[in-house]
This record gives structure tokens, C-alpha cells and sequence, in this order.
């Protein structure tokens, strides 16, 4: 047997330029945090900010754990569980799709498909709002807002991106305050129906989108009434669409499945 046929399958996809590596739980190695990690490598692996390997579920359609860039788990993403939906339209002749997470079953309903690209509108839950607080780093102090979108966020309003915002967003994501870490955003805002953000997440660093970031930023916008429902998140992967109604987070977006392969062990 060659290396060449011991190999993992996997569909690639992205969702406003956030991308993942999507496999079935049948290819699980016993190092699966190691493993996500050689995929995810952008010059040694295929390149993805996270892998979501499936696994069967009971009460959902399949259930998704996402490992990130750097091997790490994370409870989800909200782009990543969109690219699972894309995925899973493609194998099966259904709209709506129950994803089983680690913050919970996500419902997403397909709004839109072109070929090999999809929009998806996920319903994300009810966000949990902190108070606003501050943090010190090594050359300034930055005031934000925790949010959880079943993962943590802390949520910076701005009136420019800083040209060392992701070394900032990074010492702030080690910060012993955050015990699990944090994704970080900083947000600008355009008006009450435009926000534009920057995403640096946990276990990846800077990424060109974020669902669950978009969802955070929005709902710290809204509660602090710079914004009000539905919110537009532009960022440079693309534009996301946040609505918050009766204490829920509806999140819409695209997602487009790049291409299949196999990553050779």
C-alpha cells in the first residue's frame, strides 16, 4: 500500500471567504486535533480556517465539531455551519437542515442556490450581553462588550481600524480575563443599518468573515441603540445580514462549496 491510498475525503467551502475543510467521521484519526491542524495548514495541508467533521446525530440531520487552524475545538461557527448546510443541500433534496453543534441544534433554511453557491438564513439563538468593560494592553486601553453567541466574543466599537488592530485583537484574546479565550471585533459603525467589522477569532487569528462575529457585533450595536434590526455586517470577505427579533438571532449569508479531494496521509 502507497500513501496514495490511504487518503481522507473532504469538501471544501467557504462562507464570505471564512473557509473549512468538511469530513465525514468515518476518516476520524486518533489525533484529531493534530490531524485538523496538518489539513488546515495553508502551505503543508489543503488551507482552511477550521475543519467540521460529521458525525450522525439523533435529533438533527448530522452533528458538526469544528476544530480550528491551529487544532484547537471550538463549540461553532456560524459560517462553518453554514458550509455544512450547503453541503448536505447538495447530497440531499431538502431545504431545511438541523445541525447539531456545541452550542446547540441550528436550523438552516436555503433562501437561495446558484449551482455550487447557496444562501442560507440560520436561526442562532438568544445572545447573552455583558456589560461593557476595559482592558489593558501593553500600549492601550480598549472598552468592549462581551457577547456570547454560544461561543465568546468581545465586541470593540471603533472609529478606524488601527494598522496593529490584530496584534491588539490577539494580546486581548490571551488575556487571562478570558478563560477560554475570545473572538475579537472592531466595529464601525456606518449607520443604524450598516456596520463594518474586522474579525479576529480564536485558533485562527484574523479571518475574512465571521457568522457568529457578525451576529455578536450586531447585537452589541443594537442593545447600545447604534443600530437597529436587520443589521447589514460588511467585512472583506463579503456582507452578512444579522436580524434580532423577540430575543432571537436570525443570521443570513451565502456559502459556496469550492471543490472535493483527497488529503493523502
Amino acid at each position: 500500500m502507497t500513501s496514495f491510498d490511504r487518503s481522507v475525503a473532504f469538501v471544501k467551502a467557504n462562507a464570505c471567504g471564512n473557509d473549512f475543510l468538511i469530513v465525514d467521521s468515518s476518516y476520524v484519526p486518533a489525533d484529531i486535533a493534530d490531524f485538523s491542524r496538518r489539513m488546515c495548514d495553508r502551505h503543508h495541508g489543503v488551507g482552511a480556517d477550521g475543519v467540521e467533521w460529521l458525525y450522525p446525530a439523533p435529533d438533527a440531520d448530522v452533528q458538526a465539531r469544528l476544530f480550528n487552524a491551529d487544532g484547537s475545538e471550538a463549540e461553532i461557527s456560524g459560517n462553518g455551519t453554514r458550509c455544512v448546510a450547503a453541503y448536505l443541500c447538495s447530497e440531499q433534496a431538502k431545504e431545511t437542515f438541523a445541525i447539531r453543534t456545541g452550542a446547540g441544534v441550528k436550523t438552516c433554511i436555503l433562501t437561495s442556490r446558484n449551482e455550487s453557491s447557496y444562501e442560507f438564513e440560520m436561526a442562532m439563538g438568544e445572545p447573552q450581553i455583558g456589560d461593557e468593560f476595559p482592558v489593558k494592553l501593553a500600549f492601550a486601553e480598549v472598552r468592549g462588550v462581551p457577547i456570547s453567541m454560544g461561543n465568546p466574543h468581545y465586541v470593540i466599537f471603533v472609529k478606524e481600524f488601527s494598522p496593529v488592530w490584530q496584534e491588539e485583537a490577539a494580546e486581548i484574546g490571551r488575556l487571562p480575563r478570558f478563560k477560554q479565550g475570545t473572538n475579537v471585533e472592531l466595529v464601525i459603525v456606518k449607520d443604524k443599518s450598516n456596520l463594518e467589522v474586522r474579525f479576529f477569532e480564536r485558533g485562527v487569528g484574523e479571518t475574512q468573515s465571521s457568522g457568529t462575529g457578525s451576529c455578536a457585533s450586531a447585537v452589541a450595536a443594537i442593545a447600545a441603540k447604534r443600530a437597529q434590526s436587520p443589521v447589514r455586517v460588511y467585512a472583506s470577505g463579503g456582507v452578512q445580514t444579522v436580524r434580532w427579533e423577540e430575543g432571537q438571532v436570525f443570521l443570513r449569508g451565502s456559502a459556496q462549496l469550492v471543490c472535493r479531494g483527497d488529503f493523502f496521509i
